[in-house]
């Protein structure tokens, strides 16, 4: 995946997270865990998704050993 492709995915799922929360503020209480269950894996993905875009925009070279 491109850095791009990832970028896009995190700014979709980091919507999405926002989308949930504000449901969930005015969810009436049968529909909560519902839509706790479905914003807990959204978040999920969302930490996945900048765990990868961090670990791609990392371009320093590795540290040198000397001996």
């Amino acid at each position: 995946m491109s850095i791009r492709m990832v970028a896009t995915e995190l700014y979709r799922l980091m919507k999405e997270v926002e989308r949930l929360e504000k449901a969930l503020r005015d969810a009436p209480f049968e529909k909560r865990e519902a839509l706790e269950n479905e914003l807990r894996k959204v978040r999920a993905e969302r930490n996945r998704m900048r765990r990868i875009l961090d670990g791609k925009k990392d371009v320093s070279p590795p540290a040198r050993r000397y001996r």
